[in-house]
């Protein structure tokens, strides 16, 4: 899994779990430290569930980033769902779709250095997030 890039289909509930796997390898291929690794590997988590209880499955994007002297991981969420109707409201802590928490995206975007959501009714959805060393 130490490929600079990959695509992880993700489907089903296990594929949540091997989603979760390939995060924490890249993450340790490129070097983040500990505590890094696990915010990465939770919002990761989060945003595949997502994707299969929201958009009806999707996939996972990797790449291993440098910029400088600076390595990190670029992990990148799309499906074909529904979309989200109100981005800004789906952002806010507490608020949820269905029957979480409602802290799932706006908790993974706490987690990681970058976090980009675009998505529009009928269009589905694509989250991009970075984690920097």
């Amino acid at each position: 899994m130490t490929a600079p890039s990959g695509t992880l289909p993700i489907r089903v509930e296990q594929d949540v779990v091997l989603a979760r796997q390939a995060a924490r390898q890249v993450a340790v291929a490129c070097k983040l430290r500990l505590i890094d690794q696990t915010k990465l590997v939770t919002a990761a988590s989060e945003l595949a569930r997502n994707a299969v209880i929201y958009g009806g499955g999707g996939t996972m994007d990797w790449e291993i980033l440098e910029s400088g002297l600076r390595k990190g991981v670029r992990l990148v969420f799309a499906d074909q769902g529904p979309g989200i109707p109100d981005v800004a409201q789906a952002l806010t802590d507490g608020w949820s779709s269905g029957s979480g928490m409602g802290l799932g995206l706006s908790g993974s975007r706490r987690l990681v250095d970058e976090f980009e959501l675009e998505s529009a009714p009928g269009a589905g959805t694509r989250i991009t997030i970075t984690k920097w060393t």
